[in-house]
């Protein structure tokens, strides 16, 4: 039996974590042969926050190992979360961890970009390794 995950993501710039209005949230499931299963196209409110997003994860009781892959008895299931915002680089976070029942929470700190340059010409990228539970 399938369970679900929430996922919300806040969007700021800036050590004073300042929200960023408008940006372009992009959640994607990893799936077979490197292909992507979109999951939520979203822009950021006036706090920087999108709607969180409902992802299936797997039941409890299906999990069977705690460093098991996902799809194979891991605890969790996987997604990646781009943020774009024009004048910022863009941001990609892979291996973002959803857990049934649990709402994870993931920040995205863009980085003002020097002028007369695009996001697509620098861009963060982070990759969450998978926790030992």
């Amino acid at each position: 039996m399938q369970a679900t995950g929430t996922l919300s993501v806040r969007v700021y710039t800036s050590q004073a974590q300042i929200p960023l209005e408008g940006a372009a949230v992009v959640v994607a499931a990893p799936g077979e042969e490197g292909k992507y299963k979109l999951l939520s196209i979203q822009s950021t409110d006036s706090s920087g926050l999108i709607r969180p997003v409902t992802i299936d994860a797997p039941a409890l009781g299906e999990s069977t190992s705690p460093g098991g892959l996902p799809g194979n008895g891991a605890p969790f299931a996987l997604c990646d979360v781009w943020a774009e915002q024009p004048g910022y680089a863009m941001l990609q976070v892979a291996g973002v961890q959803i857990f049934p029942g649990v709402e994870t929470i993931q920040d995205m700190e863009l980085i003002p970009l020097p002028q007369g340059l695009c996001s697509l010409q620098q861009r963060g990228e982070r990759d969450i390794p998978a926790q030992s539970l």
